[in-house]
């Protein structure tokens, strides 16, 4: 795992007392700003442009404010850390503080976090955030405590739809194609219900994958199918909207219980803030993103939803009886 090459210098909370001074133009002068007590690193899979990456920037630039400089976040996006897995690891193992990972490479490590892959599981986005800012939300981020993984946000990841080098127009669509899936379960018996083939693939590795056809198709939100540039090899998005997968922001437990209280309160301040901040980037960068596409050349699809509906109740049915059933079913109450 390439995370473990960096534990010389990856390290979970840094103190550093003192002022660190920097000369300005008046030689006898100097500008003096406390020097971090706390430093976080926060590696992500993510491409600078992307709207939640920014998201993450303006939460460590709030950090730095609310503390007086007292407390930095240090991000490395690009898997320059390692992908959501490796990540997801190496905070368990303490070589990272912070990561972003998606809700789906969860499910392996907090197996409550499998309820989001349910398809057609929220009836809109505004139900989605209901369900994730009430009780339910709130109580799947701390359901990885025991793992040594805390939830600190949700961010808004948008609905994940299917795109391949031809059009999906009905499931039966998906009938012999390889469609690349993230490492989740759920992802998997979804694509399996609707006829595909699931082949998960680690995301840096996906535009290879759907250009030499190892893979003929994939799936996932619009911001993530431009800033990939999948849309060179893929021409046809079609938006099926099947789940809605949120981008989870985790933090350590054991550098969670290292900060302060006052640490505590600053560090979750200014993730909130940040939420607020990335559900504006990202409504504007789906619009843009989409016509983005498709001005370099992709087509995009609105496919009937019934049909796809359809396809995974035997989804659904499979955990009838057990704590995800359960989840479904507290879900679908909320309104």
């Amino acid at each position: 795992m390439r995370f473990l090459s960096l534990v010389g210098w990856t390290i979970l909370v840094v103190a550093v007392g003192g002022w660190a001074c920097r000369e300005t133009a008046e030689p006898q002068a100097q500008a003096c700003q406390p020097k971090p007590e706390v430093i976080l690193k926060l590696g992500h899979g993510l491409d600078t442009t992307h709207p939640v990456h920014k998201a993450m920037v303006f939460m460590a630039d709030k950090v730095r404010e609310k503390s007086g400089g007292r407390m930095q976040v240090e991000i490395f996006p690009s898997e320059q850390l390692g992908n959501e897995k490796e990540c997801i690891e190496a905070l368990q193992l303490g070589y990272l503080a912070m990561t972003k990972t998606s809700s789906a490479p969860m499910e392996g490590f907090v197996s409550q976090m499998q309820v989001f892959g349910i398809p057609y599981l929220f009836r809109d986005a505004e139900h989605f955030w209901k369900v994730c800012n009430g009780p339910i939300g709130k109580k799947l981020l701390l359901a990885g405590e025991s793992k040594r993984l805390r939830g600190l946000c949700y961010y808004d990841a948008g609905a994940r739809s299917f795109y391949a080098a031809r059009a999906i127009n009905q499931p039966s669509d998906l009938a012999g194609m390889k469609i690349r899936v993230q490492s989740s379960i759920m992802s998997m018996k979804m694509v399996q219900a609707m006829g595909g083939a699931p082949t998960p693939i680690p995301w840096g590795e996906l535009y290879t994958a759907l250009d030499q056809g190892v893979v003929d198709g994939a799936e996932n939100n619009a911001p993530s199918f431009r800033t990939s540039r999948h849309y060179e090899v893929c021409q046809y998005y079609s938006l099926d909207e099947h789940t809605r997968l949120p981008d989870i922001l985790i933090i350590s437990t054991r550098v969670w219980s290292r900060l302060s209280p006052e640490q505590q309160r600053f560090l979750q301040e200014a993730v909130d803030e940040s939420v607020e901040y990335q559900r504006q980037l990202w409504t504007e960068a789906e619009e843009a993103d989409l016509k983005t596409v498709q001005e370099g050349g992709a087509k995009i699809v609105r496919p009937d939803l019934a049909p796809f509906r359809t396809s995974v109740r035997s989804v659904w049915q499979e955990f009838e009886g057990t704590e995800i059933g359960t989840l479904i079913q507290q879900i679908q109450e909320v309104q």
